[in-house]
């Protein structure tokens, strides 16, 4: 049976998950606290996380840098907040998705089966060594490391993930639309505007390494990965 870990210090929002959750054969844990949280998610090893931010203790933003360490599982944020800062912070820390409350029951099982079965799609997937190599920079996603000029840098997964698609198709240009599509998955409901700041801290962290390549906006369309090839 499926485990979901539900996070949230509400109670009637616990309850109304946990009735329509059952009902989908879920098998729900709660916890209502971030510390909580992460006591449950070591016990328990739940096939997928909806995490609240608003937390007492540890807030959402915490327990999911947490869980991040040590582990894929699906996770989505569950929030009051709907600003594109929280969905990219969210994003970038490893959140799989985002659901604004207040929110449809419909809406929020119909994510958590497109998740876990994204999820599921990778687990059956035949072990492929992601990456790529360009002049003095390498992507691994297959350990998620991201190299520059020799040295490993610091990056957040969907940072890694969209340098890796990009420059998977050196030259060829997508629109933000597709970006998403790719890198986030056609369930994502996210801003466009989401992939201008993942660009934009890209850029930062590869300006001025190479000649040979660089991350360029094409105007009124979207970006591309472009060569001298």
């Amino acid at each position: 049976m499926t485990k979901i870990l539900v996070v949230d210090d509400d109670s009637n929002i616990c309850e109304l998950l946990r009735l329509y959750l059952e009902k989908e054969g879920y098998q729900v844990i709660f916890a209502h606290d971030g510390d909580a949280a992460v006591g449950a998610f070591k016990e328990h090893g739940p096939d997928l996380i909806l995490l609240d931010i608003m937390l007492p203790v540890l807030d959402g933003w915490q327990v999911c840098r947490e869980i991040r360490k040590s582990s894929r599982v699906p996770i989505i944020m569950l929030t009051a907040k709907d600003e594109v800062f929280d969905k990219v912070l969210g994003l970038e820390l490893g959140a799989d998705d985002y659901v604004t409350k207040p929110f449809d029951t419909k809406e929020i099982l119909a994510r958590i089966k497109a998740v876990l079965r994204r999820a599921e799609n990778v687990k059956g997937a035949e072990p492929l060594l992601k990456e790529v190599h360009f002049d003095k920079l390498s992507v691994n996603l297959t350990n998620y490391e991201l190299r520059v000029d020799g040295k490993k840098v610091d990056a957040p997964p969907k940072e890694m993930e969209l340098l890796f698609y990009l420059a998977s198709n050196p030259n060829r240009v997508f629109t933000r639309n597709q970006l998403l599509d790719e890198v986030w998955g056609f369930d994502y409901y996210g801003d466009s505007r989401t992939i201008d700041v993942h660009v934009k801290r890209l850029r930062e962290k590869l300006e001025g390494v190479s000649d040979k390549w660089s991350l360029q906006t094409v105007w009124s369309v979207g970006y591309k990965f472009a060569t001298g090839e």
